[in-house]
């Protein structure tokens, strides 16, 4: 478990991520959902950790963050930011290589090629593999890096707008990868997400933020609510049932109620 005490970034004389407290709980999907400015990648990247705290504790298992040994803890926790700025030319396999790196430190074992291929599987991009980044699609890319932290084969998998750069297709079979990696290899995936379905129909748990604020921390079904959704998002909410998912629907207007009629 993922235990985040009174967690607080401040940047001027404002708090962006404001005396925060939830736990994360082992083998589930937990999403970080709020309108833009809500401090949810500043939060994930304070468990990361990418970036210093100001105030409060992140504990992993029960041990405080910073209390871990770097190379114990890139074992445990894997990131993967929402820009990734690489400058050296690697092709796709070279890049799922460097997520075994904590535990082989570049001297690949077959073992570590094993959790590679699987890896490069699992994201289905064996046909490519040989590709250079800079040869990529925007999605193409982001799967590659997906397969990066699936090879690195921590417990703990923090992830920043992982559908950025995907299409619908792609950004589907992005969320079944992550829900596999729960329920079939009992993996502990955070993500932080801007598509409200997404995250209704894949997680098990839901982080509201808002200026900053923890405003709920729940269940799935606890979370998509009429109500709690129109005050966060301050705009109209109306949330269908569809094959035993509650899907929001957000941009119908008024033109849009008319045609219904």
């Amino acid at each position: 478990m993922i235990e985040i005490k009174n967690l607080t970034k401040q940047y001027g004389n404002k708090n962006v991520v404001d005396n925060v407290s939830f736990n994360i709980e082992r083998g589930k999907i937990t999403s970080l959902i709020g309108p833009n400015g809500a401090g949810k990648s500043t939060l994930l990247s304070m468990i990361a950790p990418i970036l210093e705290r100001d105030w409060g504790q992140v504990l992993i298992d029960g041990k405080e963050m910073k209390e871990w040994d770097s190379k114990e803890f890139a074992k445990k926790v894997a990131i993967l930011k929402q820009s990734n700025n690489i400058n050296i030319r690697l092709t796709i396999k070279e890049l799922v290589e460097f997520g075994r790196y904590p535990h082989c430190e570049g001297k690949l074992t077959k073992e570590d090629k094993i959790h590679v291929n699987k890896a490069i599987e699992y994201m289905k991009i064996k046909d490519i593999e040989n590709k250079y980044l800079d040869e990529l699609s925007g999605g193409q890319r982001q799967r590659a890096y997906i397969a990066m932290v699936i090879a690195q084969n921590t417990e703990y998998i923090l992830l920043d707008e992982p559908l950025n750069n995907l299409d619908m297709k792609h950004s589907v079979q992005m969320m079944k990868v992550l829900r596999n990696l729960v329920d079939e290899l009992q993996k502990t995936v955070v993500i932080v997400m801007h598509d409200i379905n997404f995250a209704s129909c894949y997680s098990d748990n839901i982080v509201i933020l808002k200026d900053g604020k923890l405003i709920k921390n729940s269940d799935t079904d606890s979370i998509i609510n009429k109500e709690l959704l129109e005050e966060i998002y301050e705009i109209d909410f109306d949330i269908k049932n569809i094959n035993g998912n509650k899907i929001c629907v957000y941009f119908c207007n008024e033109y849009c109620k008319r045609r219904e009629i």
